[in-house]
């Protein structure tokens, strides 16, 4: 039991916290991407992202996890990407400092999915397969995840060049 709720329960209640995170988070990424702050939407990012990170911790503890520390990086990087939206507002360093830290948060997510995918989808697993406790390998899961990193570093260079919000609130 976790909350109240059964491991399975809670599972579930973790996968939809996470996938509302990065469905979110890839909307404002687009929307950095063409100057458009989306203070709602970006908000529900932060707060479910951090949601996703928060409850990682929550599942049963047998040895500390590759995930363990991937969800710790992240939340100081959302508490980083905090400040400087809400309370520096963006200026000056912020600017970038914001851009960077909520990217990487949502590439750790995806990062994490893509993992998830090959090790829950059968059709996937049988391309990458795991031999537990490691995650997935070999070149189809390492040119799918290099795939990722590219496509988040272009976008995380283009947002910081392109994001010049002309006021946060």
């Amino acid at each position: 039991m976790v909350l109240g709720m059964s491991l399975q329960a809670f599972t579930l209640v973790h996968v939809i916290i996470s996938l509302i995170a990065i469905v979110i988070g890839l909307i404002v990424m687009f929307g950095l991407l063409s100057s458009k702050p989306m203070p709602g939407l970006t908000a529900i990012f932060l707060i479910f992202t951090i949601l996703t990170n928060a409850t990682g911790f929550l599942f049963p503890f047998k040895e500390l996890l590759p995930s363990y520390i991937i969800a710790g990086i992240s939340l100081v990087l959302l508490a980083i990407a905090c400040i400087a939206l809400y309370g520096m507002k963006l200026a000056g360093a912020w600017r970038p400092v914001y851009i960077v830290t909520a990217m990487i948060s949502l590439y750790f997510n995806v990062f994490v999915l893509v993992i998830q995918s090959f090790l829950k989808v059968p059709a996937l697993a049988a391309l990458a397969p795991a031999v537990p406790p490691n995650p997935p390998g070999g070149p189809v899961f390492a040119v799918v995840q290099g795939i990722v990193l590219v496509f988040f570093v272009l976008v995380t260079i283009g947002a910081w060049r392109r994001y010049r919000p002309m006021a946060f609130a």
